[in-house]
């Protein structure tokens, strides 16, 4: 059967309908600049680039927004050429614990603006004996906390405090002392797990069981690694803050209800937390 006029115009008509508007906003987007951060594309009208921040104005309205360069990947402006930001490349992704050396120090505060805070760190470390090497006893504490800010899946500390001691030698009346450093700072990351990807990952389980177990002390001289073979039941999957939290229940761990993800990938997903002065990350296999 041939169709008619009538039939073919009907047909026509819709399809022409969606063309027009799939063009009118092609052209519509074209004419807008992209900013592209590490969770979103942000289609507007950058106004200005200052040193540690991009600001912008959203179409049709005069408010100017802010976005520090720490979370922008790139700008596509209208023009078609692209503008990328050395500040965001800087930052290493960390997959589980043992990427801790792919977390960045820094005293500058500055250089954390617009990161995800993740939480407080810190660490300890002291000398055997009066004759330790003080550098070594220092690079021991940064490795610490490096490890604790990875427990958590974090890749940036800023350091809020360090006290340094050397040897101290003893006399008649006084005893001696070996080489001690303490750190604190708070740990941060320029990405977030993908909280509706990992939703969808688990789907409706709540029951899990953890394959590893990474454990720190505040006296610890390293990480230890253990299997384990404990069940992990989730009750809630929450943001906080930008932070993905889980609130639930881990066996053999009765005084700590909400863990923080981590990371995942397709077979495990990671949680941390700190109790009593002690850091843990366990994994958790999907």
């Amino acid at each position: 059967m041939i169709p008619n006029s009538l039939s073919i115009l009907k047909l026509a008509r819709p399809l022409a309908l969606a063309s027009l508007f799939t063009a009118l906003g092609s052209a519509c987007y074209a004419q807008m600049d992209t900013v592209v951060t590490n969770n979103q594309k942000i289609a507007c009208a950058v106004k200005e680039i200052t040193p540690d921040a991009v600001k912008y104005t959203y179409p049709g309205e005069d408010v100017v927004n802010t976005v520090y360069k720490n979370a922008v990947q790139k700008i596509i402006f209208k023009s078609g050429r692209v503008q990328t930001f050395a500040e965001n490349t800087s930052f290493r992704p960390i997959t589980s614990v043992k990427d801790w050396n792919n977390v960045t120090i820094t005293s500058v505060e500055g250089e954390v603006k617009g990161l995800y805070k993740f939480g407080e760190v810190s660490s300890k470390s002291k000398g055997t004996t009066i004759y330790s090497s003080q550098e070594r006893v220092k690079d021991r504490a940064y490795r610490k906390i490096k490890i604790q800010a990875a427990m958590l899946g974090a890749n940036t500390i800023l350091i809020t405090n360090q006290r340094t001691e050397g040897n101290k030698y003893g006399g008649y009346f006084t005893s001696g002392s070996s080489a001690e450093t303490n750190l604190t700072g708070i740990a941060y990351s320029n990405v977030i797990p993908d909280l509706e990807k990992f939703k969808s990952l688990i789907g409706d389980r709540k029951q899990f069981t953890a394959a590893l177990r990474y454990k720190l002390g505040a006296s610890d001289a390293d990480v230890s690694i253990d299997g384990a073979d404990e069940q992990f039941d989730i009750d809630k999957i929450v943001n906080d803050n930008g932070v993905v939290s889980i609130e639930g229940k881990l066996n053999g761990e009765n005084n700590v209800h909400v863990f923080q993800l981590a990371n995942f990938t397709n077979e495990y997903f990671s949680i941390g937390y700190r109790y009593k002065g002690t850091a843990y990350n366990y994994v958790i296999k999907i």
